[in-house]
């Protein structure tokens, strides 16, 4: 496979799994649309498009899956197939398939193998069972047929089910106009010579326009045809066969799939007319040889009565499409080429900035790769920067400061490159909650808020599962069964809700449901049983619930698919930790639970503030302090008075045991992590700086306190404090001498 089609292979890959991502929420929300129509058509050219980009590769396993589901589809958006929950189910079904062949093309294989086939079968007897057909093999070739001579003594196959494209062979839907035998033209004439341009393969003969015998006119033509024609003729050239009806007949004229490749290919090599001008779109189409002038002409005729009709202008591409003149990747391919020229040929503004609107899709190791580096330029920076302190030149001192900040613009830049949406794994839970409630026997909706709020991509790949749980969690345990729900006011069908919204630098993700809520006793209960409370010991309602993130912790009396077997939440509570992150849970009864994530929003390179204890140097990250204030109150107890408050502290020097005594000053730094606020004895304060985030080598990775390291200017190396654990470790010391003052709240 050339350069070319592997990087188109990779191309339709990515396309066809965001396709599928899209017909799963169009699924999943077709039957709440008070007007499903545009729902079901976005279902329908998902499929269509993914079967005729799989086409173009040889992928014919895709393809006759996709064809069968595709048909489906059609008869829905006709409105012979009642959209119900039972279609959705099965189309879902479906959907799940068609990824898995498409993993399967992603991994360089050609064809299913048996596990695959078998999950096909139940599939298309469902489809075929909507399709009243009996249930039909995968395999898109039909039998053989007899074969019968068209006039002449040319011999084609016998009629099939009907015509499918293939790697070899042009298909042409031909409609004769009812004058076509009064104007003196013979329709099997036209066969004839199509037949001169190459060997017709296979014909369909189309009667759906045949009147009722007392109707039928003589002298009208109501004829038909599907043809599958194996030709080295260009499109133009077979066009040209019907060159004497064309003003009276409708012919669509769709390539064979190894000649779409070829269409591709010659675009990359058009772009600029020969007076230096950067071609249109449908004058590239018809130098490739994938449309034709008169196709060309009609389309536009076509576009602008659209205009007429209506404020919104189709892009020719779109209408190509829909018209099934030309086959999408051959549009994306010619639209891209016509983009490449442009940026070629325009003039670069005085920034060098392309125009707004632009996109470029760009492999995620090579972002990787780019945050990496700018890492390293920060860490060089740092040391140039102390260097050129020791010099005492203004000069150098001042350039040194130009370059930091262009360095943190660098930095800014490239980790916005790596931020996205966090919608996209919130609209993946609509189907596992779709799922989930059937299985359970429960009615739940998903409401999904914050959607648009944004964090690292690397993130969202390693909080997915974490918060997969969760969901799980809250429909089993949380929310209650519809006779329960409504003999307690509420209504039968329950809410889960997922939030996520920025706050002090991090990024905060709440689950919550609308159920019973935890019961406080029974956690209780369960976690003396297992020995992780002692009888008689008094607990907060927070500290019971942080119970349940203790190993083997379950509450549940039946092990189901969903719960029971004590593994899960203290997994999600490492997973969470291992990301610098922390998870919380609050719970009221009879009203419900919400669990909260506070993760960072990047792993890579953070604003940080060096403090030193000894000469140790420990950095915190920049958002999560509020102040700064000399430490002079030193009572021996962990917790302060700071503004008529009471401030819970830890010591570095004792938590981490840092050789040497504490100075004659001390200063005391305020951070927040949620709504615990904490305070961290230090030596001295060393100020703001960008930091490189490392990860601790395995042997040390258990310590608790620490999240990373970073390398400063001078070489040495500093440790990043971990604040979700430095948070619950000052609480721990200070819990004692709370209780004693009465101090409910910090």
């Amino acid at each position: 496979m050339s350069m070319d089609m592997e990087q188109a292979l990779q191309a339709f890959i990515t396309e066809s799994r965001e396709l599928l991502e899209d017909m799963e929420l169009a699924l999943l929300g077709v039957r709440q649309e008070q007007d499903p129509s545009d729902a079901i058509n976005a279902i329908f050219r998902a499929a269509h498009t993914i079967k005729g980009s799989a086409g173009l590769f040889g992928l014919d396993f895709i393809v006759d899956f996709a064809h069968v589901a595709e048909s489906v589809l059609d008869r829905v958006r006709e409105g012979s197939i009642a959209i119900d929950d039972d279609v959705i189910t099965l189309l879902l079904a479906c959907r799940d398939h068609i990824g898995h062949l498409v993993d399967v093309a992603a991994a360089g294989y050609t064809e299913a193998d048996e596990p695959l086939q078998a999950e096909a079968a139940p599939l298309l007897e469902g489809l075929n069972r909507l399709l009243d057909g009996p249930a039909a093999p995968v395999a898109a070739a039909a039998e053989a047929a007899p074969r019968e001579a068209l006039p002449g003594g040319s011999l084609v196959s016998a009629a099939p089910a009907e015509i499918q494209r293939s790697a070899d062979h042009w298909h042409i839907s031909l409609r004769f106009g009812s004058d076509v035998l009064r104007n003196g033209m013979d329709p099997i004439s036209f066969l004839r010579y199509l037949n001169k341009l190459g060997t017709i393969t296979g014909i369909v003969t189309l009667t759906d326009r045949l009147p009722s015998l007392e109707a039928m006119d003589a002298e009208s033509c109501y004829l038909g045809f599907e043809i599958a024609l194996r030709s080295d003729a260009s499109k133009a050239e077979i066009e040209g066969a019907f060159e004497f009806v064309l003003d009276d007949c409708v012919v669509h004229i769709l390539p064979p799939f190894s000649q779409v490749a070829q269409y591709i290919e010659l675009v990359g090599n058009l772009g600029v007319a020969d007076d230096g001008s950067v071609l249109r779109l449908g004058e590239m189409l018809v130098q490739c040889g994938s449309l034709t002038r008169r196709e060309l002409q009609d389309a536009l005729q076509r576009q602008q009565q659209q205009r007429w009709q209506g404020p919104e202008d189709v892009p020719l591409g779109e209408l190509l499409i829909e018209q099934g003149r030309v086959e999408p990747p051959v549009v994306q391919a010619a639209l891209e080429r016509q983009q490449q020229v442009k940026t070629l040929t325009a003039p670069q503004s005085r920034e060098g900035r392309p125009a707004e609107g632009q996109s470029v899709r760009v492999d995620a190791e090579k972002l990787d790769r780019l945050v990496d580096l700018v890492g390293e330029l920060i860490t060089a920076t740092a040391t140039a920067t102390q260097a050129g302190q020791r010099v005492q030149s203004a000069a150098l001192q001042e350039a040194h400061s130009m370059l930091n900040s262009l360095v943190q613009e660098v930095r800014d830049s490239a980790l916005q490159l790596r931020m996205v949406r966090i919608g996209g794994t919130f609209n993946r839970f609509q189907r596992l909650v779709r799922d989930v409630s059937r299985e359970i026997g429960k009615d739940i909706v998903l409401v999904v808020q914050g959607e648009d709020t944004e964090l690292d991509k690397t993130v969202v790949e390693k909080i997915t599962d974490p918060l997969t749980h969760l969901v799980r969690n809250s429909m089993d345990h949380g929310i209650e069964p519809a006779a329960l729900r409504l003999e307690s006011g509420k209504p039968a069908v329950g809410t889960l809700t997922l939030n996520a919204y920025h706050d002090s630098g991090s990024i905060v993700i709440e689950v919550s449901d609308d159920g019973g809520g935890l019961s406080r006793d029974r956690i209780l209960a369960k976690a003396t049983e297992r020995g992780l409370v002692d009888p008689g010991k008094v607990l907060s309602d927070d500290e019971i619930y942080q119970l349940i993130f203790e190993p083997g912790f379950s509450t549940a009396e039946q092990i189901t698919n969903l719960s029971g077997r004590g593994v899960g939440m203290d997994v999600v509570k490492r997973n969470i930790t291992a990301l610098r992150g922390s998870v919380s849970l609050a719970s009221q009864p009879g009203v419900g639970t919400t669990v909260t994530v506070r993760l960072p929003l990047t792993l890579a390179i953070i604003n940080g503030f060096q403090i030193a204890v000894g000469e140790s140097v420990f950095v915190l990250p920049l958002e999560s302090i509020e102040e700064c204030v000399e430490f002079r109150d030193d009572t021996g107890h962990d917790y302060t008075e700071l503004r008529g408050q009471v401030l819970p502290f830890a010591r570095l020097r004792v938590l981490f045991s840092v050789p040497g005594t504490a100075g004659n000053r001390q200063s005391i730094v305020v951070v927040r992590h949620g709504t615990q606020r904490f305070g961290l004895i230090v030596d001295r304060l060393l100020g703001e700086a960008q930091t490189v985030i490392k990860p601790l080598a395995p042997m040390f990775s258990h310590l608790r306190g620490i999240s990373g390291s970073s390398i400063l200017g001078s070489g040495q190396v500093a440790l990043i404090l971990d604040v979700p654990a430095l948070a619950a470790r000052a609480m721990e010391q200070a819990g004692a001498a709370f209780e004693a003052l009465g101090a409910t709240q910090f």
